[in-house]
């Protein structure tokens, strides 16, 4: 199991210590992230105005939608995913079937030659005896 790591973070001025088994530059990245929608929000008219609840809440709900968002994006990405696999199976299946009917295809050319063959060879026998007759 990996180890846990703790590293001190600085989150909306305030230096926390984040512990989890992500590594560092990761968990960095979240309070990054934190500090973000943190500026996003105090940015807003009339944030500062609201109780630090209600802040809180705001945040929370900016989070979640960011949230919201980016599992929709990647239900919709694995969709288009499966929608991509399926063509590709559908293709190499079709690519099969082409081969198939493009060897059955040089089969018949090969017979047709060798019946071609058969054919001329016929023709020069029959010459060959139509001049001895004559």
């Amino acid at each position: 199991m990996a180890d846990k790591n703790n590293i001190p973070v600085v989150i909306n001025g305030r230096i926390y210590n984040l512990s989890g088994y992500e590594d560092t530059d990761y968990l960095q990245e979240v309070a990054n992230y934190m500090n973000s929608k943190i500026g996003e929000c105090k940015v807003a008219e009339g944030f500062r105005r609201l109780s630090p609840e209600y802040q809180n809440i705001l945040l929370a709900i900016n989070i979640a939608d960011d949230y919201f968002k980016a599992k929709n994006e990647t239900g919709r990405l694995f969709a288009q995913d499966d929608e991509k696999d399926r063509q590709i199976y559908d293709l190499r299946h079709e690519v099969i079937e082409m081969q198939i009917k493009y060897e059955s295809s040089m089969r018949l050319v090969d017979e047709y030659k060798e019946q071609v063959n058969a054919l001329q060879r016929k023709i020069i026998q029959l010459e060959a005896e139509k001049t001895r007759q004559e």
